[in-house]
């Protein structure tokens, strides 16, 4: 193309990747050209000549679930603003254990792995950063960057919210237990042990809407006394599971139960669900974790970054007073 144009490769590379140097005419000229001739750039070369791989691989442990569609478009909305290229691979199964996960992500060869969420040990993370730079997103890891929610807080916030309304007999339901997943039951148990009051958690075999389903329809189908009156789901995903099974169960939410999810995800404010919940902000966790892998690249040598947003309750109508 820069032989068709009459102009050095080195201008070429510098308006395509719209660097300064290049007027405004020449560069559109440039486009206008690689676009006739089906030119497109290639951006794995191009890494190779200047020694540096400048791709960002995102990985999401689940693609149906909205949290990780809002750190999607956090992402993509830094990457975009950087002229990033982003590459994405998702766990084989949701929340399930995946030890190939990153593999298309190596494969390619990008500079920088978002990982959001990955279930290994914090060893085995550690090791997979000295690969490939990782940016661990909804989890800290030590030594390796990190952006996530304080889900100790967030536990204990919204563990807290059902103390005030009155219940006491209030029940944590979460999925299997992961290095760096425990921050929310954490908060929920220390908030009830403060008070004086029995934890109750109940694990789900896994983290869909299902197996929370059938978890929860055991733990209601208790006598009114015995069973819980409040449940702090792990995520609004395992809350809906647990409407679901108070529904089969002819228990109305919040009448019979009171119930508080975690993530804010879109579905959480849908009419007819109204579920209150802890807002993590995951699209803000996107767009650090992008400014994140954008700096490691630019930045190999700096240290460690670990940034902690702060959650927030957002009440809506499946919590109410004890009665």
């Amino acid at each position: 193309m820069a032989r068709h144009l009459g102009v050095s490769r080195t201008l070429v590379s510098f308006a395509m990747r719209g660097a300064p140097g290049v007027s405004e005419d020449m560069r559109r000229e440039i486009l206008r050209t690689a676009d006739a001739l089906g030119y497109r750039r290639n951006v794995q070369a191009a890494d190779l000549a200047r020694k540096r791989a400048t791709a960002v691989g995102l990985h999401l442990v689940d693609l149906h679930n909205d949290v990780y569609a809002d750190i999607f478009s956090g992402v993509q909305e830094v990457l975009r603003a950087n002229d990033t290229r982003l590459v994405i691979s998702v766990n084989a199964t949701p929340y399930g254990p995946d030890p190939r996960a990153l593999d298309p992500l190596f494969e390619t060869q990008v500079g920088v792995i978002i990982a959001a969420t990955l279930l290994d040990p914090d060893e085995r993370v550690q090791e997979l950063n000295r690969l490939v730079p990782l940016v661990n997103v909804t989890r800290s890891v030590p030594g390796v960057d990190s952006i996530h929610s304080d889900d100790i807080s967030g536990g204990r916030i919204a563990t807290e919210h059902l103390l005030e309304l009155g219940h006491r007999k209030i029940a944590h339901l979460c999925g299997p237990a992961f290095d760096g997943h425990l921050e929310r039951r954490t908060g929920y148990r220390d908030t009830m042990l403060q008070r004086g009051l029995r934890p109750i958690i109940v694990e789900a075999a896994g983290f869909s809407r299902t197996a929370a389903a059938a978890v929860a329809r055991e733990l209601l189908s208790a006598p009114a006394g015995q069973r819980p009156s409040a449940i702090f789901a792990h995520s609004d995903e395992l809350a809906l599971g647990v409407r679901e099974a108070a529904a089969a169960l002819g228990l109305s939410v919040p009448g019979d139960l009171s119930l508080v999810g975690y993530d804010n995800s879109r579905v959480a404010g849908l009419h007819g669900i109204e579920l209150s919940t802890v807002d993590l902000h995951a699209r803000e966790l996107g767009r650090a974790a992008g400014h994140a892998a954008v700096d490691r690249i630019l930045y190999p040598d700096s240290p460690a970054v670990d940034r902690i947003l702060a959650p927030a309750l957002v009440t809506r109508s499946s919590t109410a007073a004890l009665h």
